[in-house]
């Protein structure tokens, strides 16, 4: 997939992420590891560290040297999305206390996610030279 697939999907997410109420974590979680996904994804190829035929689906399925390649690449992005996923087990498949509170945690990582993968994506000069989500907002 290219970077401006990527940026298209992730866009389309975020949006409707802003369909879901406090109470919908299990879904902002899942969405923001989706989107972040996405984000990481149009950022590593924007950087020529992977190609078209190449994306990542989940952090946690990379072997490790892959995951040490792309986080020499971009620290923080592989960071969030290891942080986004981690949630998961506990307050998608699990049921352990302070599931909203880790829903609003997945939407600021991806928030972050999305500013670091526009701003890579920008220094190496895409189509996609503006904030996605700006006319959504």
């Amino acid at each position: 997939m290219n970077v401006e697939r990527h940026i298209e999907l992730a866009s389309n997410i975020e949006r409707s992420l802003t369909r879901l109420g406090p109470d919908d974590h299990e879904i902002a979680i899942e969405a923001a590891m989706l989107a972040g996904t996405h984000w990481l994804n149009a950022a590593l190829h924007a950087d020529g560290v992977t190609a078209e035929d190449e994306d990542v689906i989940h952090c946690s399925m990379l072997v490790v040297n892959m995951v040490r390649k792309y986080a020499v690449a971009e620290p923080a992005l592989v960071r969030a999305l290891q942080e986004i996923e981690d949630l998961r087990p506990l307050h998608v498949r699990g049921d352990v206390p302070g599931g909203s509170a880790a829903g609003r945690r997945a939407l600021e990582l991806l928030t972050a996610m999305r500013l670091r993968a526009v701003g890579s994506v920008e220094a190496r000069g895409s189509a996609h030279s503006a904030d996605p989500l700006q006319e959504a907002r």
